[in-house]
């Protein structure tokens, strides 16, 4: 079960619960009059951002085992 506090309640102690969530990285969620309307979370890079920087990296997959020859090496660089 996710840890729940009201909006005044957080409102007066925010830093805290921001603490809290980055330390545990157990979301919470905030309410108001009863009702979830936030929800405070650790930041976690997407899997997507990540491999963002890889993507047409890679030229060729052929031959993974078989060594790589000179010239093709500076290809890669």
């Amino acid at each position: 079960m996710e840890k729940t506090v009201s909006k005044s309640r957080f409102k007066s102690h925010a830093l805290e619960y921001f603490r809290q969530v980055e330390q545990s990285g157990e979301p919470l969620i905030v309410t108001d009059h009863g009702r979830p309307v936030i929800k405070v979370t650790s930041y976690r890079p997407d899997a997507d951002e990540l491999l963002r920087a890889l993507r047409g990296s890679v030229i060729a997959y052929r031959e993974p085992t078989e060594p790589v020859d000179a010239e093709e090496w500076e290809t890669l660089k």
